[in-house]
Parts: C-alpha cells; structure tokens; sequence
C-alpha cells in the first residue's frame, strides 16, 4: 500500500498512467460528486483555511475545470442531468425533491409543481454503459426517487445508501437510523468513512470487468457534523478569506480521504491507468446561514451561494483525469457543465447512444484531449424559491457573458464574467443589441424544452412575501 507522503508527493505513479488505455479495453470510470461543495471549498482552488490535499493531487494529475458548472443550484435537478444528459428543464425536474411543490406562503409567484423522480423512461449512463457490458455501482446519495426509482431500477447493479432522501439525519451512526432508510452501521461509524469502505470493497470485486463506480457523498451537506479530533484541530487555525467553519472544514477533510482511499484502491488493483475519474458537485457551498444560524461557506469573490443562479450557487470544483489523454496539472478554461458528461461517458466508452435518448450536453472529449471545444451557450432554469432565500430566475452564458433574468420582476442583468467575476457591474444598459439577443434567445430556449414556469400566487402579500438575501460586501 502506498503511504499517504508517497501517494501526496507523487500525485499519482507514472507507470499506471503509461498504460492508459492501451488496446480495446474502455476506461473504467469513477465519478464522485460531492453535495453542496463550493467552488473555493478547496485548496487548489485557492482556499486557504480548507485543507484537500488528496484532491489537489487528483488536480495536479489531471485537468482542472475553470468554469465548471452545475446544471442547477440546487441538488436533485443537477444528478437528473448528470444522469441523463437532459437539461433539468427538459425533464421537469428542477427542484430538489422535497422542494418540488414548495411556495412560501405569500411570495409573488407560485412555483409549479415539477416531477418527483426521475422518470424510468430515461435511458441513463449506467444504463448505456450496463450495454457495454459495465457493472455499474451508486454508492451514496440518490435523491431521485422512491422505491420504484431507485438506483437499481435506473441501471445500476449495487446501489448502497441511496434513497430519496436529501439528507441523513446525523453523519454518526445510530444518528442516522432511519435516513439514508436501511443503512446501519456501527456505534459512532461516520457516514463518509462507511460510503468510501462500500465503494472500496466493491471495486475491488471488479478486477476483470469494465466499471462505472458512482459515489456521490451525502456530506458536506447539513447536518454540519465532523469528527471531533479534526474539527479540534480546525478550531486552532486562523480564518481566511472568510472561511473559518472549523466542523465544516473537518467535513471536507473526510471527503477528501475519501478521494485518497479511492484512488489507493484503484492503485492498488492495478488499474489506474486505464480509469477515468471525475470530480465534481451538485451546486455551489451554501453561503446562508442554513446551519445553525451561522454562515457555512464563503464563495468569495463568487456572488451568493446554493439556491441562486448567480455565480457561486452554480460554479463548482471540475477535475477530470483520464491518464493517457488529460495531460497532468492541465486547465481548461471552457464553460462546461453536468449535462456534459453523459455524452463524454458514452464517447470515452464506445458506447452508442439511444435512437430515442440523444442527450443536451456535449462531450467534452475534445478538451480532456487539450483542443478547445465548440462555442455555445449553457442554459439555467430554476422557477422556484430556494431555503437559502433564492428567487425564480433563469440564466444563460454565452462566450464569457451571462445574463440572468428574474421572474418575479422580468427585470434581468448582463455580466462579463472575465472581467467581473463577483457579477456586481450590470452591464444591460450599455450593451443593449447583446442584451437583447441573449434575453431572446433564452426565452426562446424556455419555449423550446417546454420549461415549466411560474405562476401569479392568488395569495401573494407584499407585507409578507419572502425578503432577498443580504449579500456580503465583495
């Protein structure tokens, strides 16, 4: 087994990446997703307080994502995408499960009422690659349905953890008894620590077979809970850049052992240079006070957080290392976003895709390959209110301008991202015929998927309608 200061200092051995993909195999692929992840929330990121020292070494060994999105600011919408291909609002499925009917009570708008699951008529990437003959594995969090939906009824052999549920009730056990339903564990067992023993056992049984291992991590969502001994040491270090949530930090330190465990598995096995890994997650840190009446996360110089569309609900932390192909500590500086990676799977795999199930994203194959990839506009549609005090919007990006438009006023705003990435100099009024061309093409893409707006709420009361978030100053 490699020690950790090996494993640290090396990154990953240059000998599995020399036999990347040699010959007619497919790329085994492992993709961790991690809930409510900011896009600063780690250290190769720039974050200063945070320690992920496992993750910048996936960094380092493959490609970074400058501008990698989320299809969504909040989390069931955006593993819809992920595992379809499909925009959220294609799918009907834009807010998290047990938000999908949610209005405060006298706010302006009625949100609609969107699905409740995922529908099985989706052909989803474990479907595709359960074609190719992959045994496929979801360890973690689902949130795309009830029983009927689950896992194993959307492609996937195993499924561990995964529920409807958004969130456990505790990340120590017996905490969480109950929810996620049906997983138990030892007195005092951590959650993560018991997802990464499940997806390192079952990879093991993989050895002679092309393999899609799914783990999206429950943390570091709320409940904000850590081990003792970690966060204790976070509580001795001095804050920076507006982070200094010691139980939090300690949180991402476990997921980040959980990326170190899992790359030491596939090490170990032998079968590194010839698996495809991804790293992302599902939308931006939360930036409210949604724990405890105490700010989780900075996003900083990112505006707001979870629950928005502006940038730091939805720009998220992209790694992707394909050994062979991604050159080590490469950056792309594409947009890109969850609906890609159904069709970067699918090519990276051979794997044709459905007459009848043909995805909206794009592969991002030519970047991975260091070639820039073909200019388009990536779309956002969220017509609900958020916990974290986000209101109905949608949003798009073309090139490095983004527009976002508010539904509750038809009131919407234009930002160059490359020159103001805290989206704070609206722009509309000075760039009139390119504000105008997005906003139609925008609304034009809403009429095309048949996105679901909302709807005058009969019981609307200024007095008592929901108030905005107060931003930090930037």
């Amino acid at each position: 087994m490699l020690s950790r200061r090996a494993f640290l200092s090396t990154g990953f051995s240059s000998a599995t990446a020399a036999t990347a993909s040699a010959g007619p195999r497919p790329p085994n692929f492992v993709f961790i997703l991690v809930d409510d992840f900011g896009w600063r929330d780690t250290g190769y990121n720039g974050s200063r307080y945070y320690e992920t020292p496992h993750i910048n070494a996936l960094a380092r060994s493959g490609m970074t994502f400058t501008d990698g999105y989320a299809a969504a600011p909040v989390c069931s919408p955006t593993r819809a995408a992920l595992m379809t291909g499909r925009w959220p609002a294609r799918l009907h499925l834009t807010a998290h499960l047990q938000g999908h009917a949610s209005t405060p009570p006298h706010a302006k708008l009625r949100a609609p009422v969107t699905r409740k699951e995922l529908p099985l008529s989706e052909v989803t990437i474990a479907e595709l690659l359960k074609r190719k003959g992959y045994a496929t594995a979801s360890i973690g969090k689902w949130h795309l349905g009830d029983p009927g939906f689950l896992p194993t009824d959307q492609g996937f052999d195993v499924n561990f953890a995964g529920t409807w549920d958004g969130s456990p009730k505790s990340f120590f056990y017996p905490g969480w008894e109950g929810k996620p339903a049906g997983v138990r564990g030892r007195a005092g067992e951590y959650l993560t620590d018991l997802l990464t023993d499940r997806a390192c056992e079952w990879l093991k049984q993989q050895r002679s077979n092309p393999f899609f291992l799914y783990l999206p991590h429950y943390a570091v969502h709320v409940p904000i809970e850590a081990k003792r001994e970690i966060a204790e040491r976070f509580s001795r270090k001095p804050a920076a850049g507006g982070q200094n949530f010691a139980e939090y930090a300690a949180m991402i330190y476990s997921v980040d052992e959980s990326v170190g465990r899992v790359m030491r598995t596939i090490e170990e096995m032998g079968v590194a240079g010839h698996t495809a890994v991804f790293f992302t997650a599902d939308n931006g840190g939360v930036s409210s006070r949604e724990w405890r009446q105490r700010q989780v996360t900075s996003n900083a110089p990112l505006r707001l957080g979870k629950g928005h569309l502006y940038e730091g609900g939805i720009r998220v932390p992209t790694l992707v290392r394909w050994p062979g192909v991604t050159q080590p500590g490469s950056v792309c500086r594409d947009p890109v976003y969850t609906c890609d990676y159904y069709a970067t799977m699918a090519e990276m795999a051979g794997a044709p895709l459905d007459s009848s199930h043909r995805p909206d994203g794009a592969s991002i194959t030519p970047a991975l390959r260091g070639r820039p990839m073909r200019e388009r506009s990536l779309y956002w549609h969220y017509p609900h209110y958020s916990p974290q005090l986000g209101r109905p919007a949608g949003a798009m990006r073309r090139g490095p301008w983004k527009l976002i438009e508010h539904m509750e006023t038809g009131r919407a705003e234009l930002y160059h991202l490359d020159r103001d990435l805290g989206e704070r100099a609206d722009l509309s009024g000075r760039e009139t015929k390119l504000f105008e061309s997005m906003r139609a093409e925008l609304r034009g893409w809403r009429a095309k998927v048949g996105a679901q707006m909302p709807e005058p709420n009969p019981d609307f009361d200024p007095a008592r309608e929901p108030q905005p978030p107060v931003e930090p100053l930037p």
